[in-house]
């Protein structure tokens, strides 16, 4: 058993998926299987069940999986100290965030510590803004760019970006519900909405409703802003989106700002990294560059 072998084990319990985690791993199928079963022949315990359509993480599969997320951050933060005992700083970090905010949130960022520290390597990973306090806490990336909970877990550290304002929009084409958005009082108890499935924006947005004693016609929950573009542009119903969002989507153009009143509450965006490991000298030298 060894390291490699523990963060493939560790991509394929996030993903659950052999065809995913082969493509993210560089690895051919059959290396990945095998790489699997020589883990399962050392523990003597099956991790995953599988199936022609599923794959699920064992009992045994759970625990595994606590104990690999453990020992990869311990060797990490290991690594991160060794790093520090060199004279010109060097090593790799991780950062995960959302497509758009990898060129909004963090290019000066990014640009200014690598001309401070040249000789360390920045790994950026992608995926949808629901997960990235998660994969910090998990130790599947160093630091993330998240939404600021209302209340910070107390193993993690934040450092405010930027706030982002939530935006109703509508299609620009004609629709059926555009009648509804032309009248003094909007029914938004019949207005189709497509909205976010979880996250800060559903929570802001659910606090809006509430107040407004509006119990809305969900049309759609969706994970992913653009998704919200995509289906207010082709007519289906009103959106709220981030302005971050419109400000960066090609989809934009498709659709016709809201002016509603009032405005739904703002969130924060920040970087956030686990509190013990801001002392390594690669986390500090990141987090005191921001």
């Amino acid at each position: 058993m060894n390291f490699a072998d523990l963060n493939i084990f560790l991509t394929l319990a996030d993903t659950l998926h052999y065809g995913k985690t082969s493509k993210a791993c560089n690895l051919s199928p059959s290396t990945l299987s095998r790489i699997i079963k020589r883990l399962e022949d050392d523990l003597g315990q099956q991790l995953f069940e599988r199936d022609n359509r599923t794959v699920a993480l064992t009992e045994a599969g759970r625990q595994f999986r606590t104990y690999a997320r453990d020992a990869a951050t311990r060797w990490k933060s290991f690594q991160d100290s060794l790093a520090g005992q060199h004279e010109v700083l060097q090593g790799e970090i991780s950062m995960y965030c959302t497509i758009t905010a990898s060129y909004r949130v963090l290019p000066d960022i990014l640009l200014r510590f690598r001309e401070t520290y040249p000789a360390v390597h920045i790994k950026l990973l992608t995926g949808d803004s629901d997960s990235a306090i998660q994969k910090v806490v998990d130790g599947d990336a160093d630091f993330a760019v998240a939404a600021m909970p209302d209340r910070i877990p107390e193993k993690l550290q934040f450092k405010p970006m930027t706030d982002i304002r939530l935006r109703f929009v509508a299609p620009a084409i004609p629709w059926p519900g555009m009648d509804m958005l032309n009248t003094k009082e909007i029914p938004w108890d019949r207005v189709p909405m497509i909205i976010a499935e979880k996250g800060m924006a559903r929570k802001r947005i659910n606090v809006w409703f509430h107040s407004q004693d509006i119990t809305p016609d969900i049309y759609a929950q969706v994970t992913g802003n653009e998704s919200i573009l995509a289906l207010v542009s082709l007519g289906l119903g009103v959106g709220i989106v981030p302005q971050l969002v419109l400000d960066q989507n090609l989809l934009s153009s498709n659709v016709q700002l809201l002016d509603i009143a009032p405005e739904l509450e703002p969130y924060t965006v920040g970087i956030c990294v686990l509190k013990r490991r801001i002392k390594t000298p690669l986390i500090k030298a990141f987090w005191d560059n921001i």
